[in-house]
């Protein structure tokens, strides 16, 4: 069904990097969730009259408000499809992820209010009246609500949108939450136990779950978060496929929204290696990254002495000397200058966000093992700190 509809609707759908694409399956996801959740609202709010069940009641503004988060699905897609302009080169793209984040907001709001209204209901109890309408109208919105969140998060895995995958998460709590409604339902009935106020408790905990955890899942790339180790390891195999580079390090990948990455880092090439063929194997790199992964990338290219045996001991010799300060960090951009009296060791030292030290505590450390392991040396130390995480 989920393929049908997006053969129908979208043209070019497997073009899941291109905005005007992404912009279709936002519109065809808030489509389908504003008419379906309006419809379970409506259902479910007719329910709750004719039995006075608070649950009932609630669970169909649950409905409304997922009619109301469809809607702003809908309208971030529309906003992030934007070109770029003047005022924001780098697109709109952004606005998807505040979407999912107004989307989680949302939810929590209908948690808290639906916790409230129950707290109420269990201290002032109220009879709530059997009806079989409203259990095959509780099974049905179950069934309609799995769907959903089968459908958004099959779109949502599809073009990689957190907005979407907060949908899904949605959807599913409301699968439990009406679920809960259901069995308090029948409890209520069959065993003449009043649960109703302490089922919408528990239907309000699956709410606020849900919207908590949506809310991290869009708040992260806001935040700015490191890419995925998948893809670093997929750009760092096809930058060395190439022969004239040898290394590469400071890899950074910028986030501006879905479909809109950035990404820069310097490649290390020998030294001899003649400056035009260099060049021209990091004109192929950067489009073969746009290409492949639809990421514009700036390179930096590092000339490096691969054929000096002394300058390779040496550099062997520091790397060693800086993992005995923490073993995690890794140097890059070795090289040597000679002086008549000293030789100065310029290098840069990779230190991961675990290392407890201090910059300057890891840059005395460094500086004094090195200068008095390696005779007659000086060094010059730049500190970097990853863009990337490394599994």
């Amino acid at each position: 069904m989920t393929d049908l509809l997006v053969r129908l609707w979208i043209r070019n759908n497997e073009d899941v990097q291109n905005p005007r694409v992404r912009e279709q399956y936002g519109i065809l996801s808030g489509g389908v969730g504003i008419v379906l959740n309006l419809l379970l609202s409506l259902g479910k709010f007719f329910a709750g009259l004719i039995t006075g069940s608070i649950a009932v009641t609630a669970d169909a503004f649950n409905n409304l408000s997922d009619a109301g988060s469809s809607v702003v699905t809908l309208v971030g897609f529309k906003l992030a499809g934007q070109k770029a302009d003047d005022g924001h080169p780098f697109g709109h793209g952004r606005i998807e992820y505040l979407a999912g984040l107004l989307v989680s907001l949302l939810i929590l709001m209908v948690g808290v209010e639906l916790g409230k209204t129950s707290i109420e209901k269990i201290i002032t109890p109220e009879p709530v009246a059997f009806s079989l309408l409203t259990v095959i109208i509780l099974i049905c919105a179950i069934l309609v609500k799995l769907w959903m969140c089968l459908f958004n998060r099959r779109l949502g895995k599809r073009i990689g949108s957190a907005a979407m995958l907060a949908t899904a998460t949605d959807s599913l709590s409301d699968v439990v939450a009406t679920s809960a409604v259901l069995a308090g339902t029948l409890v209520g009935h069959f065993a003449q136990v009043s649960i109703d106020g302490w089922v919408g408790v528990v239907v309000a905990l699956f709410i606020l779950r849900a919207g908590w955890g949506a809310a991290k899942d869009t708040i992260n790339p806001l935040l700015g978060t490191s890419p995925e180790p998948e893809l670093v390891q997929a750009i760092e195999q096809l930058v060395l496929s190439h022969t004239q580079v040898v290394g590469m390090h400071d890899l950074v990948i910028h986030d501006y929204g879905p479909g809109r990455r950035m990404c820069s880092f310097h490649a290390e090439v020998p030294e001899q290696e003649d400056i035009m063929a260099a060049h021209d194997a990091i004109d192929h790199i950067e489009r073969e990254i746009q290409e492949k992964f639809g990421i514009e990338t700036t390179v930096h290219m590092d000339p490096i002495a691969t054929g000096d045996a002394e300058t390779a001991a040496l550099r062997e010799q520091v790397g060693g000397l800086v993992q005995k300060i923490y073993p995690d960090m890794t140097i890059h951009d070795f090289r040597v200058t000679r002086g008549p009296l000293h030789r100065n060791l310029i290098f840069d030292a990779v230190v991961p966000h675990s290392c407890p030290m201090s910059d300057q505590e890891l840059r005395e450390g460094i500086t004094r093992l090195v200068q008095r392991e390696i005779s007659d040396s000086y060094v010059v130390l730049q500190l970097d700190h990853p863009y990337v995480e490394r599994r």
